[in-house]
């Protein structure tokens, strides 16, 4: 039998003093809760603990553009009037404000998910945890919903340097469009996202034939939900898809982010999973024993991001783990109850029918069979840490003319290095 993984986990205590704002939903003390829970368990017993170096700007551009890295650095609440064009230009607005710290947290965030991947690359572990992180929703020059810096693009251009294939999963409620964004056009990274879709719910994408173009067609992959998921509608879809997807694509690495959003009960979620089906996610990913970073997300009820995070820290180190809650800092916020499993889940319908459950996982495994035969890549030995190939686009076609519609509405169409394949 292997040995028992090794588990790198970061954190920084300067996370409690972050705050978007009294009734902004997003709330960096959710992490400092969790913090001290890991702690609570004795779960630092089965981790190296590491406070995350902050990311430098100019590593930040290696995805982002440089005037939108500079306007992050140089932006806070006294001077934000400065130049009122470019809050616009940057999409800063009350879902993405700007407040005290919000380069240092940015830098923080990034900076932890970046340092995990480099320690998978160079084998000083198996998995690393960056609760901090998993900010999905933000693109190359833009802020949105509540994510600056997308951190898991970093991190996943930081795993293709070592790594010819890297596989993402998303599990937030809402779908991973700045990942999936990033990568629309190249075979080299797979995102598959599980969201709600429909009714206007945000960011609007995800939806079932969005498969990528280009190099990238059928290497983005969407599972498409409806209100009320339960655990076993989830893992209907979950486990079949995974599993096929790892067999299919063959990673040499994977990036899971785990927004607690799609728990029952969450502020701003419409999913009724549970603790143990959210965590079961994090297990079944695990069992692959493939270098994994897992990182945040979403969560907006606190005490149950807390609870969520904790115990599947308590997965990720084989750990076991009482169902009463430790003593800690916070334990005020887990009353009345203050047990680790969610209770009262919201009493609502699950409006994902058995057909829609069979026509999305019947659609995904066609999607998948296009893939006939592993990616192309071939990588004898790793790139230079400073060149990944872009892709080639024919000298005498705009690339305009080469994409649909979807794509020329959501991927930016000035290709990066780093972002698509040969």
């Amino acid at each position: 039998m292997a040995g028992k993984q090794r588990v790198s986990y970061f954190y920084d205590s300067d996370f409690e003093s972050f705050y978007f704002g009294q009734n902004h939903p997003m709330k960096p003390h959710r992490l400092a809760m969790t913090h001290h829970l890991v702690l609570g368990y004795g779960l630092q017993k089965n981790l190296d603990v590491f406070r995350p170096k902050k990311a430098y700007p100019a590593e930040l551009a290696q995805f982002h553009s440089a005037d939108y890295v500079e306007f992050l650095s140089r932006v806070n609440p006294d001077n934000q009037l400065v130049e009122p064009s470019l809050l616009g230009k940057f999409n800063i607005n009350d879902d993405c404000p700007i407040f005290d710290g919000m380069f240092d947290f940015c830098q923080l965030y990034a900076g932890a998910s970046m340092e995990g991947a480099h320690r998978l690359n160079h084998g000083m572990c198996d998995t690393a945890i960056n609760w901090s992180g998993g900010l999905h929703h933000a693109k190359k020059n833009q802020a949105s919903g509540f994510c600056y810096v997308n951190d898991l693009v970093l991190a996943i251009l930081e795993l293709l340097k070592y790594h010819a294939r890297v596989l993402y999963i998303d599990i937030d409620v809402h779908h991973g469009d700045g990942v999936e964004e990033a990568f629309y056009l190249s075979d080299r990274v797979m995102t598959v996202s599980y969201h709600k879709y429909g009714d206007f719910f945000f960011p609007g994408t995800g939806a079932l034939h969005d498969v990528g173009e280009l190099n990238g067609k059928y290497y983005a992959i969407n599972v498409p939900l409806k209100d009320g998921t339960t655990d076993d509608t989830f893992h209907a879809l979950f486990q079949p898809i995974m599993r096929k997807v790892v067999e299919t694509f063959q990673p040499g690495a994977i990036v899971m982010q785990c927004g607690a959003d799609s728990l029952a009960n969450d502020r701003l979620g419409c999913f009724n999973l549970s603790l143990k089906g959210h965590g079961e996610a994090v297990r079944f990913m695990k069992d692959f024993r493939l270098p994994m970073l897992v990182t945040g997300g979403g969560g907006y009820t606190k005490s149950n991001v807390a609870r969520c995070w904790a115990y599947e820290t308590s997965i990720l180190t084989d750990s076991s783990v009482s169902e009463m809650l430790p003593h800690s800092e916070y334990h005020e916020y887990f009353a009345p109850n203050y047990s680790l499993n969610l209770t009262g889940h919201k009493s609502m319908d699950n409006m994902n029918t058995r057909a829609d459950v069979e026509r999305i996982k019947r659609e995904v495994m066609e999607h998948l069979r296009q893939l006939t035969h592993t990616p192309s890549v071939q990588m004898h030995q790793a790139p230079p840490d400073s060149q990944i190939p872009r892709y080639q686009f024919d000298e005498d076609e705009p690339l305009e003319e080469k994409l649909g519609q979807y794509a020329r509405d959501h991927v930016l169409l000035d290709p990066q290095p780093g972002l698509f394949s040969h």
